[in-house]
């Protein structure tokens, strides 16, 4: 129907023959000097067609005739018996927030088509709403003269504005929408395939709003889901039957759509089901099996490489221990996923590996991984009566409970890392049912301990290693310093919650009494021991010196040529994007080991330091060291609840491009590159 009605318009254009004109020019009011607005019109026969032309300032919005879930659209006032009939370009989505809204920024020209007028003279009221960190209400007088000479361009300009009005088809002819808990779920498909797809909804019947939509496509076919509350914010019981008007758009074309909600299919649901969460196993699966490639668990590795040496070539002391350390891999995967069920049934925030956001569990991590530093270095033995040197010596990693506690230990130590597939997983997972939460923490557990299953299953494997030997002493006190570096990184994580200086005092006592039990134990006169005495000492003054001269602030020992960052906020996001430029999101903490790798790797090349600094480009960081609900709503509304976490968007990524967490260089840049437009 509306594509019959814009060719009426055009043919009606091009056959005038006397036309009258009027034309406000460019209008600004002292309340907003923001804006400014024109309304051209041309007169002919019974009825007007009018353009209202609105240019923005970088950083203000002005809205759509459907506002979303904040705002007004524009509207004008007529004398009594005047009507008029708007034809809306198609919109952009900005959050402001929390909130999701629709609407244009720089500039946006309006077709208009009024009846009901008599005489040569018209009058009425703009009311505009425009907003940026503030919204402003303002109130545009008009005054129309058709007496006026007409514009030769004016039926150029709103010929144009016609033709980026959406039609009534042209992208998807097979549209189908249901709902699906408290989504609204709309499916489709378009010839050719989907370029950069984006929807824009009116609110459904009995003012159901939807929010910010989902989009996932492949090849020819499209699902959006949406997100739907009524004017109390509580989920619909039912859509079945309701209007749905929306515009959705394929590359450069626009569809406007009206359709009803109906029931949703029964294949969907097997298909979701069974697709949705199988392929989520998989990624559980083979995430949990890459935890073990990944830094913060080399450590534990080390421990249970110790373990193999003392059994010699007893192969069920291998079976059994390698089975006992899989035990209590999947322990700690059952326990997280009992947290997790508690957090959520709590409603409190979710994520992978926020534990470490928490100062006691900090310090149990570091007395735990230092006392197995010191069992390492053997002071065990000569601190402790025998009976329980043995004891503790034991649970350090010679014996069953000894093998269980390193697969706990290992999975605590791999919680601060987000690997390939793990992130995926753990996200579908925090947002599924509880069963399969249950099931894909689990298959991450099985995933983690398939090398240490495969030991099990095959000792012979744990057996290529050389004959014991001297060489196990200097090996048990290399181990012994990993585990001590270990202690030493985790102690830094308190400076969020102690403070700098606090931290570092107990970094300088774990130090001394490091290198106080190392210089009775360790293997006097070696090269190795005089080397570890050097260190330890020179890594303890070097902390006394911080302790009684605390270094400069960070800002001050900042490089001149670091990344300009700024608090990550939507509003931030938002305001850059509508100054037509670049946005980078990085979320990283001090506890994610994944992290200080991109920064290291990636973020602090100079290359990538000059493309994040570049005047278009904004840079936005969250750190998630400590519990922030900013950050854990901000992930969660993009359907990820670990971190590293990056995304670009700019004018040629309006809906932003997720990246892996683990950052590559060339596809960071490409990124940027592509968000340029």
């Amino acid at each position: 129907m509306l594509n019959v009605f814009r060719g009426f318009v055009l043919l009606l254009l091009a056959c005038m023959g006397i036309a009258h004109a009027a034309d406000t020019g460019w209008m600004t009011s002292p309340q907003n000097n923001h804006a400014r607005v024109r309304f051209q019109a041309e007169k002919s026969q019974d009825r007007i067609l009018g353009l209202l032309t609105v240019e923005l300032q970088s950083g203000w919005k002005t809205y759509w005739r459907s506002p979303g879930e904040g705002g007004v659209a524009p509207q004008i006032v007529w004398p009594k018996g005047v009507k008029d009939s708007w034809y809306w370009p198609v919109p952009s989505r900005f959050d402001i927030s929390g909130l999701t809204t629709q609407g244009y920024h720089n500039k946006v020209a309006i077709p208009i088509v009024i009846t009901g007028t008599t005489g040569d003279t018209l009058d009425g009221t703009l009311t505009l709403s425009t907003c940026s960190n503030v919204c402003l209400l303002t109130d545009y007088p008009l005054s129309l003269d058709f007496s006026q000479p007409v514009d030769g361009g004016f039926q150029a300009a709103f010929e144009q504005a016609m033709r980026a009005i959406p039609g009534d088809g042209g992208i998807s002819s097979n549209l189908t929408a249901w709902l699906d808990g408290g989504d609204l779920v709309i499916t489709g498909s378009a010839q050719g395939g989907w370029d950069n797809p984006g929807i824009y909804f009116d609110p459904l019947e009995g003012d159901v709003l939807p929010g910010e939509p989902v989009i996932n496509h492949r090849g020819e076919t499209l699902r959006v889901t949406v997100p739907v509350t009524d004017e109390w914010g509580d989920r619909p019981a039912s859509l079945e039957g309701k209007k749905l008007s929306f515009v959705l758009t394929n590359g450069e074309r626009a569809q406007q759509t009206e359709m009803t909600v109906g029931a949703r299919p029964a294949a969907d649901r097997a298909d979701d089901a069974q697709t949705g969460l199988g392929s989520m196993l998989l990624f559980a699966l083979l995430g949990g099996l890459i935890l073990n490639l990944m830094p913060c668990v080399l450590p534990v590795m080390g421990m249970k490489l110790s373990s193999v040496l003392h059994a010699g070539s007893d192969t069920r002391k291998i079976r059994l221990r390698f089975l006992a350390t899989s035990a209590g891999i999947l322990t700690s995967f059952a326990l997280l996923a009992a947290m997790v069920t508690a957090l959520k049934l709590t409603g409190a925030s979710l994520g992978w590996g926020i534990q470490f956001q928490n100062p006691w569990f900090i310090s149990l991590m570091v007395a735990v991984t230092f006392l197995f530093a010191l069992n390492l270095f053997g002071a065990f033995e000569m601190l402790l009566p025998s009976a329980a040197a043995g004891r503790l010596a034991t649970a350090g990693g010679t014996g069953m409970a000894g093998s269980f506690c390193e697969g706990v230990f290992a999975t605590l130590l791999a919680t601060p890392c987000s690997a390939p597939f793990l992130g995926t997983a753990v996200a579908f997972a925090l947002a599924a049912p509880l069963h399969s939460l249950w099931l894909i923490f689990l298959m991450l557990g099985v995933g983690m301990s398939l090398p240490w299953l495969f030991v099990a299953l095959i000792p012979k494997t744990a057996l290529l290693l050389p004959k014991p030997g001297r060489w196990m002493g200097t090996l048990k006190v290399v181990l012994g310093l990993m585990m001590l570096a270990s202690s030493l990184w985790l102690t830094t994580l308190l400076n969020q919650h102690l403070g700098e200086a606090t931290s570092r005092v107990v970094m300088l006592v774990l130090i001394v009494i490091a290198l106080v039990i190392f210089a009775r134990t360790g293997p006097k006169g070696s090269p190795l021991f005089w080397g570890i005495i050097i260190a330890l000492a020179a890594l303890g003054g070097y902390q006394l010196r911080d302790v009684v001269q605390p270094p400069q602030a960070a800002a001050s020992r900042a490089s001149v040529d670091a990344v300009n960052w700024q608090p990550l906020s939507e509003e931030a996001i938002q305001a850059a994007l509508g100054q037509g430029k670049r946005v980078f999101v990085d979320i990283s903490a001090d506890w994610c080991v994944t992290c200080k790798v991109n920064e290291h790797r990636v973020l602090n090349q100079p290359d990538v330091i000059a493309a994040l600094n570049a005047p278009d480009v904004v840079a936005l960081r969250g750190d998630w060291s400590k519990p922030s609900t900013l950050i854990a709503d901000f992930l969660a509304k993009r359907n990820r609840y670990a971190i590293p976490f990056n995304e670009v968007s700019g004018p040629g990524k309006p809906e932003g491009e997720i990246l892996s967490p683990l950052l590559d260089k060339q596809a960071l840049m490409t990124a940027l590159n592509n968000a340029k437009g």
